[in-house]
């Protein structure tokens, strides 16, 4: 594996490479709270069915850093987003599949909406979508949504600054079913991403961008506004979720298949929570290589 950083916009991007040299790349975004670890599992079986992967680490999220120390640190979607397409002009990418969990999740629907042309294909992990701005969902998934009520309040924000591992932690024990699927080490080989002196103020305006606690930044409204308006998506989609998700509600993902006007394929995991790539990397790579071999991609 590469380690490596570009410069993208406001942000020096750190990324891991790996898989054949000559190999068709395909980018991998990571969730929160999660780092590239999350697609350990995944990647082995990418990169022998001959995918070139590339895997970056989020602004505000392990090595990669603000170019400015003392700028804004925004973490809505559209921030997120504008972060991948400078990255990808920085690696000489015009077009690339895009395979997005939780945030990255939200990334590659985004771009899929509103730059259709910089994705060939997306896969979604644990994240459903549909058009228009994010409304208050249905009161179970409101339930499920404590962490972002909370984040959106002023004890809670002070919280997450304090204790931004320990919070982390606590979305792992509550997404997922207990079992093998993650330890102390496991967790541990992910935390220092979290302590990044950024990852606390990214963390809270993504949450507090949404709901309205923050205002939006104005440098994405563009951006932005393209993703609220797109009616639907067109690129090939391959959507995977959890059906034990407690975080993100498997209802949530009910009906969606007719936001997509391109091939469309919906798969749930019985059993597993909102980590899929780590609870399940085996199937989730199967089914990341059928999506991918039948968009003719390889």
């Amino acid at each position: 594996m590469d380690v490596n950083s570009v410069t993208a916009g406001e942000v020096e991007i750190t990324y891991e490479a790996s898989g054949p040299d000559m190999g068709q790349p395909v980018l991998l975004l990571h969730g929160w709270p999660d780092d590239p670890r999350t697609f350990d599992g995944v990647v082995p079986k990418l990169n022998a069915a001959g995918w070139r992967t590339i895997v970056p680490y989020w602004r505000g999220c392990g090595p990669t850093k603000f170019l400015n120390a003392e700028g804004p640190k925004s973490g809505e979607t559209a921030a997120l987003a504008t972060d991948i397409l400078a990255f990808m002009d920085g690696l000489g990418f015009s077009r690339l599949p895009v395979i997005g969990h939780d945030w990255g999740a939200r990334v590659a629907y985004l771009l899929a909406a509103a730059r259709p042309q910089r994705v060939s294909s997306i896969a979604a992990l644990s994240v459903p979508w549909a058009p228009g701005r994010i409304g208050v969902p249905p009161l179970p998934q409101v339930r499920a949504f404590w962490y972002q009520w909370f984040m959106n309040t002023a004890p809670g924000a002070a919280f997450v600054r304090e204790n931004p591992v320990a919070f982390a932690r606590e979305q792992w024990v509550a997404w997922s079913p207990p079992g093998p699927w993650f330890s102390d080490d496991t967790f541990g080989k992910t935390a220092p991403s979290f302590q990044n002196p950024d990852w606390a103020a990214v963390t809270l305006n993504f949450y507090r961008s949404r709901w309205g606690a923050d205002a939006p930044d104005s440098r994405f409204a563009e951006l932005r506004q393209a993703a609220e308006d797109a009616s639907h998506i067109a690129v090939p989609t391959l959507v995977i979720h959890g059906g034990a998700d407690t975080c993100v509600l498997p209802a949530s993902f009910s009906g969606q298949e007719q936001h997509f006007t391109g091939p469309y394929r919906q798969v749930q995991l019985d059993d597993v929570g909102h980590f899929p790539t780590r609870e399940a990397p085996d199937a989730v790579a199967e089914a990341l290589l059928t999506h991918l071999g039948e968009v003719g991609e390889h």
